[in-house]
């Protein structure tokens, strides 16, 4: 059984790097998230609580590794979960086969809404689809 948790971040004060690129990808305002956020500490315990152990996959791991290191810093926590760049486990088919395999599922879904939880849940359908191509099941989510 899977689980999706999406939660609003409140920003630090010293968290200036929210943009207008950022407002408008997410259609989140700065004033949203401190108004609605969630503390980088409750964050951060929940994500610990969920993934401890594991190893989590990102498409964008150049962009979330440095987030999460940001993120557990403002917390002062440690991470109890790795993560890796999706490259990791993918086949060489699989990449061949991703973006249009992304293009249609995200067609079908109608997908709109930029959240981590919507965005893993389709990166998630992505891979298994692709798996497909490549004969690979060997990798599990």
């Amino acid at each position: 059984m899977s689980q999706k948790y999406c939660r609003l971040i409140q920003p630090q004060d010293d968290w200036t790097h929210w943009s207008e690129e950022a407002e408008a990808l997410h259609g989140i305002s700065r004033g949203a998230l401190v108004t609605h956020g969630q503390p980088p500490r409750q964050i951060c315990a929940d994500l610990n609580k969920l993934l401890v152990g594991q190893t989590v996959y990102s498409d964008g791991w150049v962009v979330d590794y440095p987030w999460l290191i940001k993120l557990f810093d403002a917390a002062k926590m440690k991470m109890t979960f790795t993560l890796s760049p999706l490259e990791n486990i993918l086949t060489e088919q699989q990449m061949e086969k991703w973006h249009d395999t992304q293009e249609t599922i995200c067609a079908a879904k109608e997908c709109h809404r930029h959240r981590a939880s919507s965005d893993a849940e389709l990166i998630q359908s992505v891979f298994m689809q692709t798996q497909h191509y490549s004969g690979s099941t060997s990798h599990h989510f």
